[in-house]
């Protein structure tokens, strides 16, 4: 039985607002260069006032996946929290807008805003995070509909929402009934920072409860504490089937069981770097789903990563579709 959907995600639903600013700008505000760091909401305002010619999309790294996944042609919906404020019926419509089925409607109570993140745009290309997680961060099991988790064929859990123990709840009540009806679950690892805070759960898992895992080098490498990419591979491979890893202009790595395909990608001026991993990801699983091998799924994220790398903002700008029929994977 063909189910409602061929991908379905779940994480922060964090509105981006994104800005071009030179190194002494940062040091000026004291911003970290490079990273994603979380602020309260004061200094959320702080940093909101001081941005110049904002753009502002709906964002958070899975979401931007599951945006670009369905502007391929999936069929898509996003399971996240947002407040009934401004920012948070912004956030709604403008998912919907994208053809992706935003599951859970606006929380009209409630202490906490809509969640929103302040993207420093370096001439480098660097991005400089610093997010407020407000009511994005409570997304617990009660927010997972199981009848959506069984009606989807590939479910991707986004790995930041795992610093609290609700959001580990909702992971494992989705991958169960995601994996119970036939699906396919996976995790982007999200942040070494998280995995170093939640290794022995995050382990488990994948080991328990994922078919697959993407994330960077750092992240893999994170997760057991080596600086070796080879061993991280290997270990993570034998406890879950499919591992994908990002390496930047190395390439991406894919392993199954002992079985290792290497895909170069073509290196082009960064522009932006925000939204590179989550488009790889999105061009990615679009493979996964539309029942390519690894190597056209991996090419086919390479080419999502570049198109979004060439331009301010963290989605693409132009047809990721055409872009894939020009490299001849379509």
């Amino acid at each position: 039985m063909k189910k409602t959907y061929q991908l379905v995600g779940i994480g922060n639903a964090i509105v981006d607002v994104i800005s071009q600013h030179d190194d002494d700008f940062l040091d000026h505000m004291g911003i970290e260069k490079g990273i994603m760091q979380l602020v309260e909401r004061e200094r959320a305002e702080v940093l909101y006032a001081a941005m110049r010619e904002r753009v502002q999309t709906p964002g958070g790294s899975l979401a931007n996946t599951i945006a670009g996944a369905g502007a391929l042609g999936l069929r898509t919906a996003f399971i996240g929290r947002v407040r009934d404020d401004s920012l948070g019926k912004f956030y709604a419509e403008a998912m919907e807008k994208d053809g992706v089925t935003f599951v859970n409607a606006p929380i009209p109570s409630g202490e906490l805003p809509t969640s929103r993140s302040m993207i420093f745009v370096s001439p480098d290309g660097e991005r400089s995070m610093n997010t407020y997680l407000g009511i994005s961060a409570e997304l617990g099991s009660e927010d997972v509909p199981e009848e959506i988790a069984a009606d989807t064929e590939l479910m991707f859990l986004e790995g930041y929402l795992f610093d609290k123990d609700k959001g580990k709840e909702a992971f494992r009540k989705a991958a169960r009934a995601c994996r119970k009806a036939g699906g396919k679950t996976g995790i982007a690892i999200s942040d070494p920072f998280c995995v170093d805070r939640h290794r022995g759960d995050f382990l488990g898992l994948i080991e328990h409860e994922m078919d697959y895992v993407i994330g960077n080098e750092a992240e893999i490498c994170s997760l057991f504490q080596t600086d070796r990419l080879e061993d991280a591979l290997s270990l993570t491979a034998a406890l879950c089937d499919l591992v994908v890893c990002t390496r930047s202009g190395d390439g991406v790595s894919v392993m199954q069981g002992t079985r290792r395909i290497d895909v170069p990608v073509e290196k082009i001026k960064v522009t932006d770097a925000t939204g590179a991993g989550d488009q790889f990801a999105a061009g990615f699983l679009y493979g996964m789903a539309t029942g390519r091998d690894m190597e056209t799924a991996a090419r086919m994220g390479n080419v999502a990563a570049r198109e979004v790398i060439s331009h301010i903002g963290p989605r693409p700008e132009t047809s990721v579709a055409a872009l894939m029929k020009d490299a001849g994977l379509l």
